[in-house]
């Protein structure tokens, strides 16, 4: 007989951005203090395939799953706060569903039927609930609808969503989440908008089993009475949720309130609480608390500036990881933001980095904005100060380095100049075919892949220095680690003896030598420079730091 899972759907009203993965993953990290198995699952609206061809400040960062699978940010949430590695499996989007069910209507596995929007769509994404369960052998699948109420574009997992409840009413309940702004005209906390999110709902046929207040304050007496009132949920199913200074807090201010026993309690299950894994987010949190110092990191990027609007989302698993491993030390990250397109346009901004100690480039595409991250590659190896490049960063201190080191005055990546003379950074081979034929959705370097690490480098140390670096290693003699990609363009091996020559070390390669995987300066010439070409920040957890940002961190504090 089959297993017969559990649901939880998640959704949100009134504006996008309220928190509803952090809700998701907070629901499911206390749900796992009771010895059970959760999986979630992202659903996104839009008719892409992936979250790979979305600018990201159209939509925040892409996270890259161990699979490969590029996907909306918030599965970096569930990851972070359930501690596991999410795949394809966990993330589903229009897009996908659309051409699955004409897939299998061309096919011909509807055999004969008149294949409709419904059911048959809302019937594909069950299956795909179904199957993220299956494959992560799951007590409960929690289900996060992408967007808000009210929108076209999400009614059609809602459509699922009200099908899956109608069937078992016992097996599925639904946690909408909602905002209460306080207008600053009026100084009140307003709970309309919340109860136009619930009607929209409603509408939908779904009637929300709770519901998490979003707001500036906790909620009072007055405002949960009306919401019970006007939205028909009983007072002690809303679920006070105010801002607060680290999403990290957000589980604990549910578990103040019983959300966790309650939502055991509607799902019919029964089970004590072990509650050491609370215990650990309970003192990784006190840790923060305490952590009052403050250390100044510039971000030397492209994607944060929208309009008159800073987008830190766009590096949202870089300042998380960043504030992991601050925390270990006592401190807290403050993010200095460098934009480097404007650097290019007045060399002035290059004084912002005079008070940090330390400086990220992190990732990027295309030519926009380089020459100010080369400006600052340069500026951190001749000052040494604390450097850490992060994929497309990595690849801009190696065309520095050729270019003021190697004396290569016109080094550069293929992808800023395809006829440069000296592609220090060059396309890897099967990208020309797939860009020749216009294929850029999920044709790069993705997901996992092994890196083998140089014993002789300082990156060694770095992983087997610290507790969490064994996670990540997958063989120690020699020493191999899985960290994820995103990329078309490496290291041009053509040059690799001329930079070592040089002094540049090549501290990581992968298992058949043809791509460099990551760069650093030795001690005595610098107090930390390392480029990787992978994503240290995608593995990177509260209670495991990663070993690459914790070894960042205390440069800088030493610095």
């Amino acid at each position: 007989m089959a297993k017969k899972y559990k649901y939880i759907f998640v959704s949100g009203g009134v504006i996008s951005g309220l928190g509803k993965g952090v809700t998701a993953a907070s629901i499911g990290l206390l749900l796992e203090s009771f010895g059970l198995k959760v999986a979630i699952v992202k659903c996104d609206p839009y008719v892409n395939i992936d979250a790979g061809t979305i600018r990201p400040q159209e939509h925040g960062e892409v996270f890259v799953t161990e699979d490969g699978m590029e996907t909306d940010q918030d599965l970096g949430h569930y990851e972070r706060f359930l501690n596991q590695n999410l795949s394809r499996h966990h993330y589903t989007t229009t897009g996908q569903i659309y051409q699955e069910v004409i897939r299998k209507e061309r096919n011909f596995d509807y055999h004969g039927e008149d294949v409709e929007v419904v059911p048959h769509v809302p019937e594909e994404m069950i299956r795909r609930f179904k199957k993220a369960g299956q494959v992560s052998r799951a007590d409960v699948v929690i289900i996060e609808i992408g967007g808000t109420v009210g929108e076209y574009q999400n009614v059609l997992f809602l459509e699922a969503n009200r099908i899956m409840k109608m069937r078992d009413k016992e097996t599925v309940i639904h946690v909408h989440v909602a905002y209460l702004p306080t207008p600053p005209s009026i100084g009140e906390m307003k709970s309309k908008p919340v109860q136009t999110s619930v009607r929209l709902l409603n509408q939908t046929g779904i009637q929300p089993d709770f519901l998490v207040a979003r707001g500036k304050e906790p909620l009072d007496k007055k405002r949960k009475e009306r919401i019970a009132l006007f939205c028909n949920i009983d007072n002690e199913d809303i679920i006070s949720n105010p801002y607060l200074p680290s999403v990290y807090q957000v589980p604990l201010v549910f578990k103040g309130q019983s959300f966790d026993q309650k939502i055991l309690a509607k799902l019919g299950i029964k089970k004590k609480p072990r509650n050491q894994l609370v215990r650990q987010w309970t003192k990784m949190i006190k840790k923060t608390k305490k952590a009052k110092k403050k250390i100044k990191i510039a971000m030397a990027g492209k994607y944060q500036v929208v309009g008159d609007y800073l987008l830190p989302d766009s590096y949202a698993c870089v300042l998380e990881s960043l504030r992991h491993a601050s925390c270990q030390f006592g401190f807290k990250p403050e993010i200095i933001w460098l934009d480097t397109e404007k650097l290019e346009k007045d060399s002035s901004l290059l004084k912002k980095l005079t008070d940090c100690q330390g400086v990220i480039i992190p990732q990027g595409w295309g030519s926009r904005g380089v020459e100010g991250k080369i400006r600052v590659a340069e500026h951190v190896r001749r000052h040494k100060v604390p450097f850490l490049g992060l994929c497309f960063g990595m690849q801009m201190a190696v065309i520095e380095f050729g270019r003021h080191v190697l004396g290569l005055e016109r080094a550069n990546s293929e992808e800023v100049n395809p006829k440069t003379p000296e592609p220090v950074i060059h396309i890897m081979p099967r990208q020309k075919e797939y860009l020749a034929k216009k294929q850029y959705g999920g044709t790069i370097r993705l997901g996992a892949w092994p890196c083998q690490i140089n014993k002789n480098s300082r990156l060694y140390q770095f992983y087997i220095s610290h507790p969490s670096g064994k996670f990540l290693i997958s063989r120690k003699k020699p020493l191999v680690v899985q960290e994820r990609h995103r990329h078309r363009y490496e290291f041009n091996l053509k040059y690799k003896e001329r930079f070592e020559k040089k002094g540049l070390v090549i501290a990581g390669v992968s298992p058949d030598k043809r791509l460099v995987e990551a760069i650093e300066l030795p001690k005595d010439k610098h107090p930390f420079f390392l480029g990787v070409q992978f994503h240290p920040e995608f593995k990177s957890r509260p209670l495991n730091p990663h070993p690459i940002f914790l070894e960042f961190v205390k440069a800088c504090v030493q610095t």
